[in-house]
């Protein structure tokens, strides 16, 4: 592209930031994770400006990438949850234990990669899906908003996911 079609297009691409920060809030229910799907949106169109055919509806063409991205984020946490999910049910199947503390209630393997995780996304998993506190209770905790508790919460279980996917064992058929 010729400097001043990159102009036009910049121009355009920031005009189409107010109408793509609306359509991510409807879609995302919250500020924090809409602002950072708007920056992914972004993020991709510029490294995919190639696929932009000039003379086509730019704003179009940037709500169908916000759009996708939603999906593959959606996507991708509901294999993270069903990771995680998968964990415990095999460590009851192993243990059986309920009566154990918390800290005792997940697999060594879980543990592992979870020490793994930096301390401040690491404790936020503890409290969340191990004590089982609510997002609200954790950022009183820890003295921050529940955007980061939720941002620490989805890097968290993508990096514990993704830590233990290549060892994942089918559910047994008498847990599903």
């Amino acid at each position: 592209m010729c400097a001043p079609v990159v102009s036009a297009f910049a121009l355009e691409m920031l005009n189409s930031i107010p109408s793509l920060s609306a359509r991510a809030r409807c879609l995302c229910r919250n500020q924090a994770d809409a602002q950072d799907l708007v920056q992914e949106t972004l993020a991709r169109a510029l490294s995919h400006v190639d696929q932009f055919e000039l003379g086509t509806n730019l704003r179009a063409w940037l709500h169908q990438i916000l759009f996708n991205q939603f999906i593959s984020r959606r996507r991708r946490s509901i294999r993270e949850r069903a990771g995680l999910a998968r964990l415990a049910l095999e460590f009851r199947f192993e243990h059986g234990d309920r009566s154990a503390t918390p800290s005792q209630r997940i697999s060594p393997r879980l543990e592992t990669a979870l020490e793994e995780l930096p301390p401040k996304i690491g404790e936020v998993i503890r409290k969340v899906d191990i004590e089982e506190l609510s997002y609200r209770e954790v950022a009183e905790q820890m003295s921050i908003p529940i955007g980061t508790v939720m941002r620490r919460l989805f890097r968290g279980r993508r990096r514990l996911a993704e830590a233990v996917a290549d060892e994942m064992l089918p559910i047994p058929a008498q847990a599903a």
